[in-house]
């Protein structure tokens, strides 16, 4: 198919034009989102904000600090003295100058479930600062609540959380409950620029999501940019902190991420007001009259625009050009369009 053929033939200048080569290197298109402000999008800094986790830190050091006298002795009534020991002791070396990491502690074995939902939503009510769940205990029947601080970003990373906490992995191993205690000063959602070089959006982001371990639904974006090019657009992904996501940076190839803040929507399809293009053409020399005309065309283009033709990759690539389907629709003649899409084509494999 010729761009003839479905109406590509006019110019909006009368200059005679020249040829090159469009995208013979994937960084000849560079594409920039520009946001419903009227703001071209960049990648200016892989830094997290270094605010938003301070701010997270000294309320999370007030928390430990402070004293739980009252609490321990409630929790004595209800777990015993042996547990309230233990979960003394857990606290005061959290708030012990030390900084080597502190393993969790494991409560008495119980088979009474209802006493362990008990103690799960004693801790939820009481110690924000930690986060429990249930392991296996020494006998078939019983079991054992784990307890350890919640960093508020632990991923439950892997297919099956539930086994492995049933096996009792370590301490990296937990599920995500953890994230469930989002700061409130914070919008859910962070948003971010991404760069990337010779892929896709989603290709992108399904890796990204498997890294953190969380699904593609997960992130937002205003619309797909091509593959084979350099491009930057925002994204927005729910309930992660920027210094995870920036942490990615060591670990991505032809993929940077930054430029973090914490906003209160995530982006959705459309919310863009354009791209930005910068193009490069090549060939063997650009075919050309001569240099006045090449820059005569860039002056007309930058005066007057060009004509926002469909490219050819918009008519499909079968026998049938899908253009000559859609017209027979809108004309109504329905047997001649099914006709055009069930008939069997050169190179089909009949059976």
């Amino acid at each position: 198919m010729e761009e003839a053929d479905v109406g590509i033939s006019c110019y909006i200048s009368p200059l005679p034009g020249f040829r090159g080569i469009l995208k013979q290197r994937y960084s000849d298109f560079i594409v920039n989102e520009v946001d419903m402000d009227g703001n071209v999008v960049h990648l200016t800094s892989l830094e997290a904000p270094p605010e938003i986790v301070e701010e997270k830190d000294v309320k999370k050091s007030d928390q430990l600090n402070k004293s739980y006298d009252a609490e321990i002795e409630s929790f004595r009534a209800l777990a015993g003295d042996s547990d309230a020991d233990s979960l003394q002791a857990l606290i005061d070396h959290f708030s012990s100058p030390a900084k080597e990491s502190v393993p969790p502690i494991i409560l008495r074995p119980s088979s009474d479930k209802s006493h362990r939902t008990a103690m799960h939503n004693f801790f939820k009510e009481n110690f924000k600062f930690l986060v429990t769940d249930t392991v296996d205990g020494p006998e078939p029947s019983s079991k054992c609540i784990r307890v350890r601080l919640n960093s508020g970003e632990s991923n439950g990373r892997g297919r099956n959380p539930k086994k492995r906490k049933e096996r009792g992995d370590k301490l990296n191993d937990y599920d995500s409950r953890g994230s469930d205690h989002w700061p409130e000063h914070l919008g859910k959602f962070l948003r971010f620029h991404l760069f990337k070089e010779n892929k896709d959006t989603q290709e992108v982001l399904g890796l990204i999501g498997k890294m953190l371990g969380i699904q593609a639904k997960s992130f937002g974006f205003a619309g797909t940019k091509d593959k084979r090019s350099v491009s930057t657009q925002r994204v927005t992904v729910f309930k992660q902190s920027a210094s995870r996501v920036a942490a990615l940076n060591e670990r991505l190839i032809g993929i940077k991420v930054g430029d973090f803040c914490h906003v209160r929507e995530g982006l959705l399809l459309g919310q863009l007001h354009g791209n930005r293009f910068t193009i490069t053409l090549r060939q063997e020399g650009v075919v050309a009259d001569s240099e006045d005309n090449i820059k005569a065309s860039a002056d007309a283009l930058g005066k007057h625009g060009f004509i926002n033709y469909f490219g050819l990759q918009r008519f499909g690539s079968g026998s049938v050009p899908t253009h000559l389907i859609g017209a027979t629709l809108l004309r109504g003649e329905w047997k001649s369009a099914v006709n055009m899409i069930l008939d069997p084509r050169e190179g089909d494999i009949l059976y």
